[in-house]
């Protein structure tokens, strides 16, 4: 990719926790003003990789840059273009909210006042709590005011680790509205996160497991690579239903997916035994494309 057009390039990099081999030969790029996800469970290396691109972390090996810039050797500027919100809440609790913000600012030398216009939105929703603890904030209140320190510098590139975890539904959906609308400032972002269903709100995802990056595309694009017919099959007691498909020759995979059983079929099997169960068939998820990737 164009270093014009690239916020941020991961060659290679590699990282191990004693005996466990928390990332393995990553490599990705993310264009700049890009909305990028990094979906996969807990323990997939995703808040590894940030801590690595926030220069938080050395790699055991492998290059990576952000907004041109060597994580190892320019360390210091890019702490001062990045914006990062890890998964866990990191401010100070005994501060209140507008405490927390103005040290912040202060920290990179601007004022709430030079960037309000990029957390103004945000910002208004917490505003009535500006004197309240950060400690005794909500999760969705939490949450907003840690995005308004991660973006008071304004940040070319920000990092979001998890931001939705433990939120309400509500909160989650204002969350990637905010999101949206930052992206339209040409913010480049970076989120990871373990819920599937958010992955179609990006422009593009990497799906992650074990430390391995298993596909990166556009979301459209992952589902309609699955590489055969998806059927739902629902029943009155699922698990039996689970077990008798699982015995069945011509039952591909079949695993529970919410009130129901997805299931992938051994075409050649069909065709000369047939089958006697019921199916629906139905549009693959990322989910259903993270699952055959992992069967795979």
């Amino acid at each position: 990719m164009d270093t014009a057009i690239r916020a941020l390039s991961v060659n290679n990099i590699s990282m191990n926790y004693a005996n466990v081999s928390a990332l393995k030969n990553v490599s990705f790029e993310v264009k700049r003003g890009e909305l990028f996800g990094l979906i996969g469970p807990d323990g997939a290396g995703k808040t590894s990789l940030f801590r690595i691109l926030t220069t938080l972390l050395l790699a055991d090996s492998g290059t990576a840059m952000v907004d041109d810039l060597d994580v190892v050797t320019d360390y210091r500027a890019i702490r001062c273009r990045i914006g990062y919100m890890p998964g866990r809440f990191s401010l100070y609790q005994d501060l209140t909210v507008e405490e927390n913000l103005a040290f912040f600012a202060t920290v990179f030398n601007t004022s709430i006042k030079e960037n309000y216009y990029l957390i103004e939105d945000i910002y208004k929703q917490i505003e009535p709590f500006k004197k309240r603890k950060a400690g005794q904030l909500s999760g969705g209140m939490k949450q907003k005011l840690a995005l308004s320190c991660a973006l008071i510098h304004k940040p070319s590139v920000l990092f979001l680790d998890e931001p939705t975890t433990g939120v309400d539904p509500v909160s989650r959906r204002e969350f990637w509205g905010m999101l949206k609308k930052l992206k339209r400032q040409g913010i480049t972002i970076l989120v990871s996160t373990p819920y599937m269903d958010e992955a179609t709100l990006c422009d593009r995802i990497a799906l992650i497991q074990q430390g391995e990056i298993l596909t990166i595309d556009t979301p459209d694009r992952i589902t309609a690579n699955f590489p055969r017919k998806l059927y739902a099959v629902e029943s009155d007691n699922n698990y039996r239903t689970l077990m008798q498909l699982r015995e069945n020759p011509a039952v591909l995979s079949v695993y529970s997916f919410g009130e129901s059983l997805h299931v992938t079929l051994n075409e050649q099997l069909i065709t000369e035994n047939g089958h006697d169960f019921q199916l629906k068939e139905i549009e693959p998820s990322i989910e259903d494309c993270f699952i055959e990737l992992l069967r795979k």
